[in-house]
Formats: C-alpha cells, structure tokens, sequence
C-alpha cells in the first residue's frame, strides 16, 4: 500500500477505536436501536445533495443490510446488555479474517503467503488482546454476558459480509454510495425499536436528552459512519480485501487508549504485547521491504 493510503487506514481505525466510548456515552442517553436508528438519520442527510450511484436497488439494500443494520443492531444491543467498550471492540475485529475467507471463496481473491502470515501475526496479537480484557485488565470482565458477546460475534459476521457486498459494487463515488447505503437502516430500526424498547423509552430518551447525547450521534453519525466508511469502502476500491481489512485490528489499540484515557479502563503488559503484534502482523502484511532487502541471486 502507498504510504498515504495507509495512514488513512491508521486514521480511520483510531476514529472507530474512539467510537467505542462514544457508543458507550450515547447509551446513557438512548436504548441501542433508537440511537443505531438516529445514527443513519444523520448520516443519510447528504443524499439531499448527492445523486444516487449507479448500484441495484438490490445490492445497496443488501450491502445496507449487512454493513449497517445487521452489524449495528446487534453492535449496539450487545454492548447493552452487558458487553464492555474494550472487549466489544476487539470481538468486533474478527471481521477482518472473516472479511478474507469470504472475499476468497466469493471474490476469489487469494491473499498471498507474506498476507497470511502477516495476518496470522495479527490474529496473536487480537487474542492477547482479547485475553487481557477478559482476565481483568478492564475491571468489568464479570459484566460480560453471553447474549452479549454472542450478538458481538454476530455484528462481526455482519461487518465482514458486507465489506465484501461493498467491493463487489465496483468504481463509484463512495460518498454516495455510503451516504445512500445509510437512507435504508432508519424505517428498519425506527420499527424494531418500537417493537422491542417500546414507546416510553423513545419518550424517556426524548426528556433527557442533552448535549453530550446530541455530540455522541453526532459523531457516530457523520464521523464513524459517512467520513470512516467512505475512505474504508475507497481503499477496498484500490485494494484487495485481504490488504484492507487486517487494519482494523488497530481499532482495539485505540479503543484500549481512549477507554483508559476516557473511561477509565486500565491494561497491562498482556494487552501492550498484544498491540505491538498487531502493529508487527499489519507491517508484515502492507509494507513492501526495500529492494536492497530482499533476496538476490548468488553471484557464482
């Protein structure tokens, strides 16, 4: 990858590790759906201004389906019922492994062996990382429940299918494109959270509103959502799947830091080991080594 193209990758994955205690500051003030809900409202807003791209119907409903509605109902429902900022974060980057098995079987795009172990290194890292939160580093690991964690999972097979849906959309204004894939989740989600957290709680939200919720969909809406997905589904315009993904990982590094800058949230030399693998893998993974350092022929 060009060196510019991968501090945009670095980039969004710090704005979406920040997400996560941005979610968890929303939450205060709205029940999950409603808030994932209002997160499209906002983000669907340019669609005014924006023409339409030259997609199906029926492949911006199901790209929508799957990047948005499916990964953030479940998201957001998860990390209310019981799933840490830090632990979600992480949960949720299986996505980039998932997005590379099924861009390989769908897209055919084989990542290559330096991917795979660059990838594989990564994967160590995402488990120490993992394993840090859920031995304590965070103080809340006794509040993680089941259901919690397994609608996480289900967010993460959400993501990564619809990061495949997104290649597949082929060269378009990726503004657009994410700006009109977010005019789909809010009837979807107005309904369901109707269904499931009930008119009193849209009424309760509404009596407490201030502006820290206000600034929380905010950013979700317009940062995490209209400005982090249209670079992200631009780099997977100019790279394969395999490439791309894997800097996602960084999203726990950053989650970590501002949950412990933020939120209070500690970690220890488990979690730190964790991060400079994921950093080793995703440089094993998208940086070419100089010509002087790769393998020449012996002269004889």
């Amino acid at each position: 990858m060009k060196p510019f193209h991968i501090a945009l990758a670095v980039l969004i994955a710090a704005l979406w590790g920040f997400n996560f205690v941005v979610i968890r500051v929303g939450l205060v003030s709205f029940p999950p759906i409603l808030m994932a809900a209002l997160r499209f409202v906002i983000a669907a807003l340019p669609v005014l201004v924006l023409p339409r791209p030259a997609i199906p119907w029926s492949r911006l409903v199901l790209t929508s389906a799957t990047l948005f509605i499916g990964q953030y109902a479940l998201l957001f429902y998860g990390m209310a019922q019981g799933m840490p900022a830090g632990l979600a974060s992480t949960v949720l980057q299986i996505q980039a492994f998932l997005t590379m098995a099924f861009a390989a079987f769908l897209l055919r795009e084989k990542p290559t062996g330096r991917q795979i172990v660059g990838a594989a290194i990564a994967l160590a890292g995402l488990t120490l990382v993992g394993a840090s939160i859920h031995g304590g580093a965070t103080g809340s690991a006794g509040a993680v429940s089941a259901v919690g964690f397994g609608l996480t999972l289900a967010a993460a097979v959400s993501w990564a299918i619809g990061n495949v849906m997104l290649r597949g959309a082929g060269k378009v204004d990726m503004l657009a494109t994410i700006c009109w894939l977010s005019l789909i989740p809010p009837l979807p989600l107005l309904a369901l959270s109707l269904a499931l957290e009930g008119p009193a709680a849209w009424a309760g939200a509404w009596a407490g509103l201030d502006w820290t919720g206000i600034g929380a969909v905010l950013y979700i809406g317009l940062i995490s959502t209209v400005v982090c997905f249209a670079i992200w589904g631009h780099l997977f315009k100019l790279y394969p799947a395999s490439t791309v993904a894997p800097f996602s990982l960084l999203v726990p590094i950053f989650g970590a830091l501002s949950a412990s800058l933020l939120l209070g949230e500690t970690f220890g030399p488990l979690r730190l080991a964790g991060m400079l693998l994921i950093v080793g893998g995703l440089a094993a993974l998208s940086l070419r080594l100089p010509r002087s350092w790769r393998r020449s022929p012996v002269a004889s």
